[in-house]
């Protein structure tokens, strides 16, 4: 696996920066570029809208001036409502990442509702309309030379492992393996990998906390009161078994990028006195780096 290294990319969640209102304290897109370029990251996904440029050119411009290319962007879109079209969105982020020079398109299948915390249950008809869209996203990505993928992701229509299978069965879409968030959902990540290694075309490294996972999964706390309370962890520190999956990803022939992505929430800005974004991504760096070289 040594060629690892070249494949390890940044992710601005890891600082703080999401998409959700009132998510903590949002460090401005310098301080972020800079301190992936510090770790010697060479990629980064474009984060959420407002965090670079609206134009794609100027977004790519700002990776450049920091020496960082853009791997991806993650897109949460409604795909279960008959009466709306996901597509022009997602061609639009899609443009953007063409533009980019970059390789993935991530697709969340949002419910419609602010934050993470809650989900609606589909119904059958909504799960065929949900399908069908992915479906159209794939062949739009394919189109313009990107791969669409669908991540699993707490708070989102396709959170838990049967809800990954149903889309694997049920679509042509890739999935973005989010080692925390299938987890999270009550996945097995490393079985998804044993099982379906050939369907994955994104990874999102995460390692977690298990005591705080089972306290949202048993409803006592929220997703965004359990992230608040750092149930996302440096990788190596926490339960997922994160070399038992890239191991099995490099076996099985993967040869995408792994994004770091703590999802962390931020009280203050840092101020450099106590413990950062910077420690926990430069820990997990250097953890991703030693399972390589083994």
């Amino acid at each position: 696996m040594s060629a690892l290294a070249s494949r390890i990319a940044g992710a601005p969640i890891s600082w703080g920066v999401c998409e959700v209102p009132g998510w903590g304290y949002q460090l401005p897109a310098d301080v972020v570029l800079e301190q992936m370029r510090e770790l010697g990251l060479s990629a980064t996904e474009f984060g959420p809208d407002g965090f670079l440029p609206d134009d794609p050119q100027e977004k790519v411009d700002v990776l450049t001036d920091y020496a960082l290319r853009a791997v991806g962007q993650f897109v949460p879109v409604v795909l279960h409502d008959a009466e709306f079209d996901p597509l022009p969105d997602v061609i639009r982020a899609i443009d953007a990442l063409t533009i980019a020079q970059a390789s993935t398109v991530v697709i969340a299948a949002a419910t419609g509702l602010t934050g993470y915390d809650t989900r609606p249950q589909l119904a059958d008809e909504q799960w065929v309309t949900l399908l069908r869209n992915l479906d159209r996203i794939d062949v739009a990505a394919t189109e313009s030379g990107l791969r669409a993928t669908l991540h699993p992701h707490v708070g989102t229509m396709v959170e838990s492992g049967a809800d990954a299978l149903r889309v694997i069965e049920g679509s042509t879409i890739a999935l973005c393996l989010d080692t925390g968030h299938l987890l999270i959902g009550g996945a097995d990540p490393g079985a998804v990998v044993q099982q379906h290694a050939d369907r994955i075309g994104h990874v999102h490294l995460k390692d977690v906390r298990l005591d705080l996972a089972r306290r949202v999964q048993h409803g006592e706390l929220t997703y965004a009161e359990a992230v608040g309370q750092g149930m996302y962890v440096p990788l190596g520190t926490g339960d997922v078994p994160i070399e038992l999956i890239v191991r099995g990803l490099e076996d099985a022939g993967y040869r995408g990028w792994y994004v770091l992505e703590q999802d962390t929430m931020l009280e203050d800005a840092p101020d450099g006195t106590a413990h950062s974004p910077l420690d926990d991504v430069s820990n997990s760096v250097t953890y991703l780096m030693s399972v390589g070289a083994r």
